[in-house]
């Protein structure tokens, strides 16, 4: 009989785990509970990268068959979730109702991963309350129900972190392969784990030997040589899609602009400090993440709560625990590393993590550590409508539907009143008014591409402004006004040079510079969306750029 791996007094005792027991109704449970969450968010139209990207390349893989996207410019990402949306939508029909609720299935699965992980490395408590603090935390929450494949590649690594505690070595190698071909980066939580056993290798021999799982009841540590070389075959079928990717396309890892964007340009000593920085808060603070760690680090000052009259509460042994905080510091350093925008999503495999440690460590060591879990997950529903005092992206809470709803605004009425015109504006506008299935508009229009609303951006849109007719202008950042801190020139100059910093022009000052007036205009906290009809007055408009061009001159 296969032995489990010995977790050094990990709290698995007691009733039979619900995740293995009935899956299928936590699940179902899971599903129901996040469906409803977002039932009025289920038919809105594509956000951002879902308009941008990944509903374009799954519904070439609809219409076509085709892996490798062609009605948008190849990413190199692996074509797992697009086939997904694909085979929804073949089978029920092209909607975004159907879309969203794809991805909650994928959604519900992962909060399954996080049950069972949770249940095994703690117990059943810990394990719902993790499930609740993940599926409330805004990030989670927002790409919950997006058409993005960050989500779903997090759900099958925590499946296969389970797998991997349990010592299921051929199931951990079919989730952690599954992950790697929903998103390439997932690959990153194997690897680390093949790179921790590496160093367990040679640290078992001494006092550090604790911090490794056991695999016998010998009390030896042997080293299983298949075991860890099996932590390399998830890459396998990852190395495959590239060669495929490369035999189609030219390019192993996607088009050379996205490359240079999410890899080249981002191989800078100054921005991997930066990055990291902003990757650590994302993983111990964002978004109210705060109100749960730093409880927990108040906590570890307290005595253990007693399980009973005779021993406390454990704790979530240190072996596992390290497998957490590898994976963890892994993603911190690696997400620091690579990827022009640093996103918060992209952390999605890490967070959970925390949670589930946060949550076993109230459990260990506070009395009415429920009160506490409850008051974490009410603090994770006010993030999801409250915004922050910095910037963020509204994808990471409710400011997405803001977004979208903006957005419907706008364009039915430019297409309402200008269905004819040439318009100006930027991604991702410019696609959902070029792309009626997308859900904007009912027909296509002429698009102009500028690439933001900046003043050098709109200096440089006026001196052709005979090529458009009308410009729909938008917030393309969430900023809720200066900083303190952006008073220092060196942070914006920092921020522009490493992470695209600009701000956009208001819609009053724009239309000064264009030449135009505001003929719509509609906010919503913080975010806003104006149309802008072009004018004849040409001595106006000269003098207006002129003004406009002193100012983007540098001071001496």
């Amino acid at each position: 009989m296969r032995e489990m791996p010995r977790t050094s007094g990990s709290d698995r005792g007691g009733p039979a785990r619900w995740s293995a027991s009935y899956p299928a109704l936590v699940f179902a449970v899971i599903f129901v509970f996040i469906f409803l969450l977002h039932l009025p968010l289920l038919q809105l139209p594509y956000f951002w990268d879902e308009a941008g990207y990944y509903v374009p390349a799954a519904r070439d893989v609809l219409l076509t068959g085709s892996l490798i996207p062609h009605s948008t410019v190849s990413n190199a990402h692996p074509p797992l979730v697009m086939a997904w949306l694909a085979l929804w939508w073949k089978v029920v029909g092209f909607a975004p109702l159907v879309t969203r609720t794809a991805m909650l299935v994928l959604a519900a699965f992962s909060l399954l991963g996080v049950f069972r992980l949770a249940e095994r490395v703690a117990n059943t408590k810990v394990a719902l309350a993790s499930t609740l603090c993940t599926a409330l935390y805004p990030v989670f929450f927002a790409q919950s129900s997006l058409a993005q494949v960050d989500l779903a590649a997090a759900g099958l690594t925590f499946w296969g972190l389970a797998a991997h505690v349990e010592g299921e070595t051929a199931t951990a190698v079919l989730w952690f392969a599954l992950a790697a071909l929903a998103k390439e980066t997932a690959i990153l939580a194997p690897m680390a784990l093949f790179a921790w056993e590496i160093v367990g290798i040679f640290a078992r021999k001494g006092s550090l030997g604790k911090l490794w799982l056991e695999r016998d009841n010998s009390g030896k540590h042997p080293t299983d040589a298949r075991r860890i070389a099996s932590l390399l075959m998830p890459a396998l079928p990852l190395g495959l899609w590239y060669a495929y990717h490369y035999a189609r396309t030219g390019f192993v890892f996607g088009n050379p602009g996205f490359f240079r964007y999410n890899v080249a340009s981002t191989l800078s000593a100054a921005r991997f400090f930066l990055a990291l920085i902003m990757r650590l808060w994302q993983v111990v603070g964002y978004l109210h993440l705060w109100v749960l760690t730093v409880p927990v680090l108040l906590a570890m000052c307290f005595l253990p709560a007693q399980q009973n009259a005779a021993s406390e509460r454990s704790r979530i042994s240190f072996p596992l625990q390290m497998i957490f905080y590898v994976v963890v510091l892994v993603y911190v350093a690696a997400m620091a590393l690579i990827g022009g925008a640093v996103l918060a999503r992209y952390m999605l495999p890490a967070v959970p993590l925390v949670i589930i440690v946060s949550v076993s460590t109230l459990w260990r060591r506070v009395s009415y550590w429920s009160a506490a879990v409850a008051f974490v997950a009410l603090a994770f529903v006010a993030a999801l409508f409250w915004n922050p005092h910095y910037g963020f992206s509204p994808e990471d809470n409710l400011a997405y539907r803001d977004y979208i709803v903006l957005h419907q605004d706008g364009e039915r009425f430019l297409e309402a009143r200008y269905p004819m015109a040439r318009v100006l504006t930027a991604w991702p506008a410019s696609d959902e008014i070029a792309r009626p299935w997308l859900g904007y508009i009912t027909r296509p229009m002429r698009v102009v591409r500028i690439e933001n609303f900046s003043l050098d951006e709109m200096l440089s849109a006026a001196d052709f402004r005979s090529n458009y007719d009308v410009a729909l202008l938008f917030s393309t950042k969430y900023e809720p006004g200066p900083a303190p801190w952006d008073r220092w020139r060196t942070w914006t100059g920092l921020k522009s040079r490493y992470f695209g910093f600009h701000r956009d022009l208001p819609p009053a000052a724009a239309a000064q510079l264009l030449g135009g007036n505001v003929v719509f205009s509609e906010q919503r906290q913080g975010q806003w969306i104006a149309v802008i009809e072009m004018t004849k007055n040409e001595i106006q408009n000269a003098e207006a750029r002129s003004q406009f061009s002193v100012l983007r001159k540098p001071t001496p």
